[in-house]
């Protein structure tokens, strides 16, 4: 008697989108129902092991580098795979949504690299996750175009030698696609996004002289990262492709994984191209992980947080003498500021300081960096070719001068700043604006010029999170608590009202938006995840 037929997907509670055939194929959704088949068990356990060392941080207060994994860091002689020759020069990377739009913009940037984004920069609508799909395999085929409604102006993509290469970033472990399940059970949003876009596009790519390449983001361990190394051992093995082809660029935002970060490589070493320093859900992370370890792990204002606070500087500085260490590309951070169309002087500030951060990051040895907007594309390049020049990266730049002791990445109190009235103010504005686009199915938003996404969100409520619970007393000689945050939360509300007129604001989702920033910021039992509650609201 043979064997029953394996479950098949089933999409659930979905409308039927316009050429959704083309991306839910039933040969792709059988690749992703196998790879939740054999790898969402293996999830389950890690972000079960996430909580039991949240709760051993929780206990200590402190963490250190990993004893049983010495042996990795001590031995000198493994380096990661050779970088192909499409990231070989990362000097500028451009990040954003896959929306028609951003995509061919993105590609026609100059930036070397497009961080294509399905992560904290899409808000995962059922549409988003799908036409975000058919939009990447359209500009391969070089078959996408678009007109803004509003504007009338057309956009085309640029000849093939002036495209960025995308590197794609799927969704975090911790996130279910509800539209997708198997035998009732939602696959996780990374294997979603993954299989996907692997599925349709790893021969395309390899055919263009490219390939799949990855971005993978709120990895917490180097657990994670080797499952994520046995996932692209199985998928390249599945659609007959070479071992090796797959390269994944590790975001290390969060505290737990910058103890790991030569574990990290050494799982991914055959696929691994490199670690990312992302600033926001870094900061978020460290509250997360020790909100309860008194005053000296609160954080001030989180634009009080620069890249060159001593905490911040030790975990950059550890992270460019790692990748070096090991033959891998050291990625700075994000450039968030959007250029304002009606203020010269706004924008002039913002370049200086753009251009500040990109000089001090390409003088410590970082390979390449970050910028949300085309107009910064410019200032990172300018940074980046006065020390690169014709060299495609300076991996060679070793950075034996970097010492790092355990605590150094923790040392929040080196930081000679405190939380401020204005901090909470900006901190609930900032929350419920972006979680009100979110709710709309925007996952990229410019606020007060810059571009925010999920992980600000994240920071925002939980430093009013934190300085609740702690009781802070800001300068103004007022107290951090539940009822003020509500009151504060009260007049941003009313000021959004009349900023934007009654219809505007009645056709949004501002009061749900003002809720749930409550709600996440105010609860005793801190959410993980904002985005967990949000998702349940996300239609």
């Amino acid at each position: 008697m043979s064997a029953p037929a394996p479950s098949t997907l089933a999409i659930v509670d979905a409308e039927p989108l316009p050429r959704q055939e083309e991306v839910l194929t039933d040969a792709a959704l059988a690749f992703v129902a196998e790879l939740h088949r054999q790898f969402t068990p293996r999830r389950n356990e890690l972000l079960a092991r996430r909580g039991e060392r949240r709760a051993e941080i929780a206990r200590t207060s402190t963490l250190d580098f990993l004893p049983e994994t010495a042996a990795v860091r001590a031995d000198d002689s493994w380096k990661v795979a050779p970088a192909p020759a499409a990231l070989n020069d990362r000097r500028v990377e451009i990040t954003g949504p896959t929306d028609r739009k951003m995509t061919i913009n993105a590609l026609n940037s100059g930036a070397k690299v497009w961080l294509a984004d399905f992560e904290d920069a899409s808000a995962p609508t059922w549409e988003n996750v799908v036409l975000g799909q058919l939009n990447l395999t359209d500009a391969y085929e070089r078959r996408i175009d678009f007109t803004d409604p509003k504007s009338g102006k057309s956009y085309a993509l640029k000849s093939a030698d002036e495209l960025a290469t995308v590197v794609m970033r799927p969704r975090g472990w911790h996130l279910q696609e509800r539209h997708l399940q198997l035998d009732g059970v939602s696959v996780p949003g990374a294997l979603v996004d993954f299989g996907l876009y692997f599925f349709h596009n790893a021969q395309r790519l390899i055919d263009l002289g490219k390939g799949p390449y990855f971005y993978l983001p709120k990895t917490e361990s180097h657990l994670e990262a080797r499952l994520w190394n046995d996932i692209f051992v199985f998928a390249q093995d599945y659609v007959g492709i070479p071992q090796g082809t797959v390269r994944a660029t590790v975001l290390i935002e969060t505290i737990t994984a910058a103890y790991e970060m030569e574990e990290i490589l050494y799982e991914l070493r055959d696929h691994a191209a490199g670690l990312n320093a992302g600033r926001w859900d870094y900061l978020f992370s460290i509250v997360k992980n020790f909100r309860d370890g008194g005053a000296k792990f609160v954080l001030p204002d989180r634009n009080a947080v620069t890249m060159t606070a001593p905490f911040m500087r030790a975990y950059t500085e550890l992270l460019v003498r790692t990748c070096h260490k090991r033959g891998a590309h050291a990625i700075g951070g994000m450039a968030a500021f959007i250029p304002s169309r009606r203020d010269a002087e706004v924008n002039k500030v913002a370049f200086e300081k753009v251009k500040a951060d990109k000089d001090r990051e390409a003088n410590d040895g970082f390979d390449g960096s970050w910028v949300a907007h085309p107009d910064l594309v410019p200032i990172a390049l300018a940074s980046f070719d006065a020390v690169l020049g014709e060299k495609p990266n300076q991996k060679d730049r070793l950075r034996e001068d970097v010492s790092v002791a355990p605590g150094d990445l923790i040392a929040i109190d080196s930081l000679d700043a405190s939380p401020t009235y204005d901090g909470l103010r900006n901190a609930v504005a900032v929350g419920i604006r972006y979680i009100e686009a979110w709710l709309r199915g925007l996952g990229a938003v410019a606020i007060f010029n810059l571009m925010e996404d999920a992980a600000t969100a994240e920071i925002s409520r939980s430093q009013i999170w934190q300085w609740i619970n702690a009781d802070v007393v800001f300068e103004n000689g007022e107290h951090a608590t539940a009822d003020l945050a509500r009151k504060v939360a009260a007049e941003e509300l009313a000021a959004i009202r009349a900023e934007i007129g009654e219809e505007t604001f009645t056709s949004g989702k501002w009061q749900q938006a003002h809720d749930l920033l409550l709600q996440v910021s105010l609860d005793q039992d801190y959410a993980d995840f904002l985005t967990l509650p949000a998702y349940e609201q996300l239609r």
